[in-house]
């Protein structure tokens, strides 16, 4: 079982039956609260949206592989979307598993991975990434580029526009991501998926309400 709700930015928190997972709990970077992340595991894909807080029950912040409760995270490295083929890659996609449904979280990465990052990254159900673009993060159509490479059923846009948030620059909609996609789209507060037969037959685009 995992259960998906979105916070904003990339704040993002995914349940199973045994644990929490906090993703990028540094929400205050688009102008709202941290989120908490006591007795959870925070999950950074960047190290300035991490808390580092002790109150976690484990900080990842980096490739690895990491075995908590019922879930095994991988992290894969990534280049940041504006970064260079110099510079280091400073981000990281992390995969959860729960030995049933396989999620995928993507942070401001350059769509262009390679097939050694796919391989590492294996098959995947749900994915989570940012589509905001405008040169801050994957836009409309690098999200949707990713997403082919990736092929999951569900795909959870984050990181768009929201008159309540203070992006660094304008962001794109959600709705430009998923014409360019061509999914159709479901709009839920949260999303649970109890087993893997429970996920959709075709690609489909999950909108979250922000809580």
């Amino acid at each position: 079982m995992f259960e998906v709700e979105y916070k904003g930015g990339n704040g993002v928190i995914v349940s199973s039956s045994k644990a929490s997972v906090v993703i990028d709990p540094k929400i205050s970077l688009v102008g709202l609260k941290d989120l908490a992340v006591k007795d959870k595991i925070e999950l950074a894909t960047e190290a300035r949206f991490a808390l580092n807080s002790d109150d976690a029950k484990i900080v990842i912040e980096g490739p690895g592989e990491y075995g908590i409760a019922d879930l095994d995270i991988t992290g894969v490295a990534a280049t940041r979307h504006l970064d260079t083929e110099a510079d280091p890659k400073v981000s990281t996609i992390y995969r959860i598993d729960n030995g049933e449904i396989r999620l995928a979280v993507v942070g401001n990465i350059f769509e262009n991975i390679s097939e050694d990052q796919l391989e590492e990254i294996g098959i995947i159900d749900v994915l989570v990434l940012p589509v905001g673009g405008n040169g801050y993060t994957l836009d409309a159509t690098g999200a949707a580029t990713l997403v082919r490479k990736i092929s999951p059923k569900v795909v959870i846009p984050v990181h768009y526009d929201d008159p309540a948030l203070t992006y660094e620059v304008p962001q794109g909609t959600l709705d430009e991501f998923a014409k360019t996609l061509g999914a159709p789209v479901e709009e839920v507060t949260k999303y649970k998926v109890k087993s893997a037969s429970a996920l959709p037959a075709t690609l489909t685009v999950v909108a979250l309400a922000r809580s």
